[in-house]
């Protein structure tokens, strides 16, 4: 069983919440739950330009794994998006060339 927080700001009548809400029995709940949210930048770091330097070791989400999920790690070359920030996470190039959009920082 896997148990999940209530991330800050969240509508509790949304009904994915009431859903997800204390123990989810399978992965597939869990996974389409976190999908959810992290598509919505609720909970989850990564979407503010002054949280993320060169040098810093972060999952990305590269576009085409963007369905899926799937994260990559790396550690951050050169930040692409010139924004403050980004719902769907700050793009940035990771050293090994792979460009990918912040869903998590690893250290600061």
């Amino acid at each position: 069983m896997i148990r999940f927080s209530e991330p800050e700001g969240i509508d509790k009548r949304d009904e994915n919440v009431m859903a997800f809400s204390g123990q989810i029995p399978d992965n597939k709940k869990a996974d389409c739950f976190v999908n959810h949210y992290i598509s919505k930048g609720i909970g989850m770091k990564g979407n503010n330009r002054s949280d993320i330097n060169p040098g810093v070791h972060v999952k990305v989400v590269r576009k085409q794994d963007q369905l899926s999920g799937k994260l990559s790690e790396g550690i951050v070359k050169d930040i692409l998006t010139n924004s403050a920030s980004h719902p769907q996470g700050i793009k940035v190039r990771l050293q090994r060339g792979m460009v990918g959009r912040v869903k998590e920082i690893l250290d600061a």
